[in-house]
């Protein structure tokens, strides 16, 4: 007798008569040197040697079931099962297929659903999932401004209704940054020529509403028409803060005049400035706004600065806009003094006009 665990043949095996066949008949199939086995291959050999009986998962409309079946093909497994399989019926295998067990198969029959497009009626054969699927199936292009109900997540029963509408036109708001203004500051604190930035300011924002009207060919751009505009944030103004100074007699004058150390203001303006008196030859002593000439009433280039602004000018003060002068045209600004003396000390210089608020 051999000695023990040493029993190596086949008919040996009585714990398992079907295993040992099986192996005998793996070994009549298969040609020597053949590759290994896939596993559907291995179901289907293990299954005909059991009795070609297999379990089978048939999904059947959604609900899942397991079914024992000696058929060979998935035809057959559907023929078993009574299902007459239509054309518009969904499978998810060739049905000439084997079965192996284990295998999940998946079938879905068609139903009629009612598809209303654009106020037209038709009723489809269906065998869709979701109502985007039958609008696949349809070919019926669509996107977030249509009108679709059910929406398209939503899932498919028999003689349910399906509506969709084309938007052609809509209205489509967006918004853009608002660029923060820049005011400017004059200090007597800082000196002259340099420049402080006080805020940096804060940008806002707009809205801009468009009508949007799309194309007849859908894979055109759509034409934008704005309709509309608003503010739904204010910009927070830059300060810059301009030293002026105390580089001349005058100065004193100014902060007197000013009340104060910082005035906010409109514009600032390097401009070329000349003095004249009231009694300048051909001078009146009466300005184009009819003032009297002297300190504080300058001579402006009307399309530069308006007549009448009120102006803050470093070594001179404050001033009016209230004269013109055939030689004053552009940044130029010609200042009056009520004495040639104060005229001629002034004399010719560069200087940064500034536009105050009222």
């Amino acid at each position: 007798m051999p000695p023990p665990g040493k029993e190596t043949g086949i008919g040996r095996d009585s714990a398992s008569p079907i295993a040992a066949i099986g192996v005998l008949s793996l070994g009549l199939l298969l040609p020597l040197g053949a590759g290994p086995l896939t596993d559907r291959a291995v179901a289907l050999l293990t299954s005909s040697v059991e009795g070609q009986t297999k379990t089978i998962t048939l999904v059947r409309n959604g609900q899942a079931e397991p079914v024992r079946t000696r058929a060979v093909t998935v035809k057959e497994l559907l023929s078993e099962q009574n299902i007459e399989r239509a054309s518009d019926d969904a499978l998810d295998v060739d049905p000439s297929s084997p079965l192996a067990d284990g295998e999940t198969i998946s079938y879905r029959a068609a139903v009629p659903v009612t598809l209303v497009l654009d106020g037209k009626t038709q009723t489809v054969q269906t065998s869709a999932d979701t109502v985007g699927e039958v609008l696949a199936q349809q070919k019926v292009v669509f996107d977030f401004h249509d009108r679709v109900m059910p929406a398209a997540p939503t899932s498919v029963s028999a003689d349910d209704t399906i509506r969709v509408n084309h938007i052609s036109s809509w209205v489509e708001r967006v918004t853009k940054p608002v660029a923060p203004p820049t005011e400017h500051l004059i200090s007597f604190k800082l000196a002259v020529g340099r420049v402080k930035v006080m805020k940096n300011g804060t940008p806002g924002e707009r809205e801009i509403s468009y009508r949007v009207t799309r194309q007849s060919q859908r894979d055109q751009a759509p034409r934008h028409v704005i309709i509309g505009s608003r503010i739904v944030r204010k910009p927070q103004p830059r300060v810059i803060a301009a030293g002026i100074g105390d580089y001349s007699s005058l100065a004193a004058f100014a902060q007197r005049g000013i009340d104060g150390t910082i005035k906010l203001a409109k514009d600032a303006i390097s401009m070329v400035a000349t003095a004249y008196t009231a009694n300048c030859d051909g001078c009146s002593g009466t300005t184009a706004s009819g003032q009297h000439a002297g300190h504080g009433i300058v001579a402006v280039d009307p399309r530069v600065i308006p007549l009448g602004s009120h102006l803050y000018i470093p070594g001179y003060g404050q001033a009016i806009a209230g004269d013109t002068g055939g030689a004053i045209h552009g940044n130029r600004v010609d200042l009056g003094f009520n004495s040639d003396s104060d005229a001629m000390q002034f004399g010719r210089r560069s200087v940064t006009v500034y536009v105050l608020h009222p």
